[in-house]
């Protein structure tokens, strides 16, 4: 039995589907007491239908994106631990920088499966589950409080930013920005005192051009008011720095 066989094996689907079925029941029971509380304040039964009708759908498409790194993980982590992951938890650029850090750190070139062994993989899923636990324990212990202190303090100025918003967006760029960073140094380094470029010019090419697919989603949803295309364009750009790579790999 190879590596991939045994991380796709029929207890790891079972462990995974049990806790993924546990989550949706959640999601299905959460569903119904809201649509009755809104029944019960009198709001209309069609516009409550039309809503989840509308969100159903919408969810679809985002939906793509999770889809595509649930594939690209499980050519290295097998099935039932990317499928847990991304169907719960876990944020897809969150669930394969760690993923491919862990398995650098432990001696590995990266998520290679000729390179994959269970004790490997152990380390790589525990790492993954212990650097995202601490939202839901964060949320556990200071949620309520930080709710009333948001409450208090009522809502932002108009055209104003949240501490919040420029977190998220300061930690997005500094991680962009390391893998940028390593990306060049993949590409240029120095050996004997001497600049060489090595020639592995492959991740560069697929930043490159999903990036600037998604400057293009981006583009299109801001300025010509196509709200609809923010539903495309992580799955896009996920696509087109995808075929990108094939592409330049086949030619190359």
């Amino acid at each position: 039995m190879n590596i991939l066989d045994q991380l796709s094996s029929t207890p790891l689907y079972l462990i995974s589907g049990i806790i993924i079925l546990f989550v949706a029941g959640m999601s299905i029971f959460f569903m119904v007491r809201a649509y009755r509380a809104g029944i019960a304040i009198g709001m209309d039964k069609v516009k409550l239908k039309r809503t989840i009708t509308s969100s159903f759908t919408f969810s679809l498409l985002p939906s793509i994106s999770i889809l595509l790194g649930v594939i690209a993980l499980s050519g290295t982590l097998g099935i039932p631990l990317p499928w847990l992951r991304l169907s719960v938890i876990g944020a897809l650029h969150y669930e394969t920088s760690v993923a491919d850090i862990a398995a650098k750190s432990i001696g590995l070139s990266g998520l290679n499966v000729d390179e994959m062994t269970l004790q490997a993989f152990t380390t790589i899923a525990l790492l993954m589950a212990v650097g995202i636990i601490w939202g839901v324990v964060c949320m556990a212990l200071f949620g309520k409080s930080y709710s009333k202190k948001l409450q208090k303090s009522g809502p932002s100025k108009k055209g104003g930013r949240s501490f919040g918003d420029n977190a998220m967006t300061a930690m997005f760029i500094g991680l962009i920005t390391a893998y940028t960073g390593s990306y060049i140094g993949q590409l240029i380094q120095i050996q004997d005192g001497a600049l060489v470029v090595t020639g592995q010019y492959l991740q560069l090419v697929t930043f490159a051009f999903s990036a600037v697919a998604m400057a293009i989603f981006v583009y299109f949803a801001e300025k010509k008011k196509m709200a609809w295309l923010d539903n495309f364009s992580i799955a896009g750009s996920m696509l087109v720095g995808m075929t990108a790579a094939v592409i330049c790999g086949i030619i190359f």
